[in-house]
């Protein structure tokens, strides 16, 4: 393992790990997020907007049927991320080679050192266990997390192998949502500036200003976050990984794009934009449960 690339990234971490008392509290804050823009967009402009008549009911219509459809996709996201285990490592977890010989010994730590560089074989010296391909120890969790991408204080939990496409999601249906917040309240918001009278109550117009000003920047922020992520699926790696393997220009699990978007969405399309997949792909991709990878044969003895 590279030790300057480790020790940069886990003094990334150690920032989640500062913060894992705000768990509760960050869910609060993207509800309330959620209260200011639902008031803003629903109850203030564009529901009165459905009663008027002509081309502004229409335009009131649309706005809201595509903020609440969005709405219901980014809860839906959101809650599965904060709710699904990311991935441990089962009781007694032998690798497959282990298991054919019909050993039954216990392994210890002696056995397989966990700064191996090159075994495809790690042990985890604080949970006092065999460490799956591209398990990684979380400090914050205390325990190792399958395919661990991150601590994420945002959801109360780590981002691994079972939630990764969550995850992705909830950053997908965020940002399409807050876009469409901030331009639909873009002209409530330059009329702030305008010289003539602005219709509503002081109540109403800061919540309006509030809301615009809230999904400008998390419309910003997540655009960046999402296309960094949109960069691991397309490489088949994790945010870990791509600071550990940094002077590493091969990567054993880049199968090509296709099928390293496949490993995280699925092979079944009806399935891409809603948090889980079917049965079909459960049975029949391994990679979807977080503890056996496809991998290069040529590139077979790097391990992460």
């Amino acid at each position: 393992m590279h030790r300057s690339g480790a020790a940069m990234a886990w003094n990334v971490f150690k920032f989640c790990t500062a913060l894992r008392g705000l768990g509760s509290i960050m869910i609060l804050m993207v509800l309330g997020v959620v209260g200011v823009s639902y008031y803003a967009v629903v109850i203030t402009n564009y529901g009165p907007g459905l009663a008027a008549g002509g081309l502004d009911s229409l335009i009131a219509f649309v706005v809201l049927t595509m903020f609440h459809s969005l709405l219901v996709m980014l809860l839906w996201s959101y809650f599965s991320v904060v709710f699904t285990d990311p991935g441990t490592v089962p009781p007694n977890w032998r690798p497959a080679a282990d298991e054919e010989r019909g050993d039954n010994d216990p392994l210890t730590a002696s056995e397989f050192p966990s700064d191996t560089e090159n075994g495809r074989i790690r042990f985890c010296r604080k949970c006092n266990q065999l460490k799956p391909p591209r398990c990684h120890h979380c400090s914050v969790c205390g325990r190792c997390v399958l395919k661990m991408d991150h601590h994420c204080v945002w959801v109360v939990n780590c981002v691994g192998a079972l939630n990764y496409k969550n995850f992705l999601l909830f950053l997908f249906y965020t940002f399409l949502e807050t876009s469409l917040v901030t331009l639909s309240l873009l002209p409530h918001f330059i009329a702030f500036f305008s010289d003539g009278e602005i219709p509503g109550t002081p109540g109403t117009l800061a919540t309006t200003f509030l809301a615009f000003v809230l999904n400008l920047a998390f419309a910003l922020s997540v655009m960046g976050f999402l296309i960094m992520h949109i960069s691991l699926v397309a490489a088949n790696t994790t945010t870990i990984e791509a600071y550990e393997k940094k002077s590493s220009p091969k990567w054993r699990y880049d199968l090509g794009r296709k099928r390293n978007f496949e490993q995280v969405f699925g092979m079944d399309r009806k399935f891409w934009f809603i948090p889980g997949y079917s049965e079909e792909d459960l049975r029949r991709m391994p990679a979807l449960h977080g503890l056996e990878y496809p991998s290069k044969p040529d590139l077979g003895a790097q391990e992460f």
